[in-house]
């Protein structure tokens, strides 16, 4: 691969093999998961183990561990300088999304964290939503991250993902684009650092946000992830997750 390919599109490929939830690139996850449209709770953190722990080449890996905390069973992640997800595979026909329910604690905002920039883009936690579409709409660039990315997984990138965030100024309700690709976008469900240690809950539309945020209804959600990043920062962060449902 020419060098300045590779400075240009290998930061992307990386979040790219991440999104696909798979640990290594000769490693493919076992296959989907299909789900009820009558079933709710999809992940307890007690499921932990049930999950794939997506490791990003050249990262340090965000510690995950289920703990007690305020007399619920929680998922905590410990980053130090480190990024990486656990990622479920699952399948659900756009007619039948609806609503995402989830709740979050952050202890703290990552200093300088900013997920508009590059080498800020990082997040105490993060809901990651990936999801199938027609790929041949995809722009020559993301044509060849997909291309590049079955070349190296068997899979392609997915259509598209949706991510729930926490930003430290953003204002609620904004729509962030990742800066590496179009194909990422963030929905800032939490800013600032009014509602820190405390358990933040969310009830969300899938099909609304997707909509807002890619300007076209959705394809299948194919995949579901949680993450929590500091590598960018250099920094540290703690969260705990609870349960997720989708109606």
């Amino acid at each position: 691969m020419p060098q300045r390919f590779s400075r240009r599109f290998g930061l992307v490929i990386v979040m790219a093999l991440a999104l696909l939830g798979l640990q290594a690139c000769n490693h493919l996850p076992d296959k989907h998961v299909s789900l009820a449209p009558a079933e709710e709770t999809i992940w307890q953190p007690e499921d932990q183990l049930k999950w794939d722990l997506v490791k990003i080449p050249g990262k340090v890996t965000t510690q995950y561990s289920v703990v007690r905390l305020s007399n619920r069973s929680a998922l905590m992640a410990s980053a130090t300088s480190s990024a990486s997800m656990l990622r479920k595979d699952l399948r659900i026909e756009p007619a039948n999304l609806n609503r995402l329910i989830f709740s979050w604690q952050v202890q703290k905002l990552i200093e300088g964290a900013d997920m508009a920039h590059r080498d800020h883009d990082d997040s105490p936690v993060r809901l990651v939503l990936a999801f199938d579409g027609d790929r041949s709409l995809f722009s020559q660039k993301n044509a060849m991250l997909s291309e590049l990315s079955h070349a190296l997984t068997g899979r392609p990138m997915p259509y598209a993902t949706l991510m729930y965030v926490w930003s430290n100024h953003h204002s609620v309700e904004s729509v962030i684009h990742n800066p590496r690709t179009d194909r990422i976008r963030k929905i800032v469900v939490e800013s600032g650092a009014h509602r820190l240690k405390e358990w933040a809950s969310y009830e969300r539309n899938i099909r609304q946000d997707y909509e807002k945020a890619f300007g076209e209804p959705p394809g299948a959600l194919i995949g579901i992830g949680l993450m929590t990043d500091s590598d960018n920062t250099r920094s540290h962060a703690q969260a705990w997750y609870g349960p997720i449902r989708l109606q």
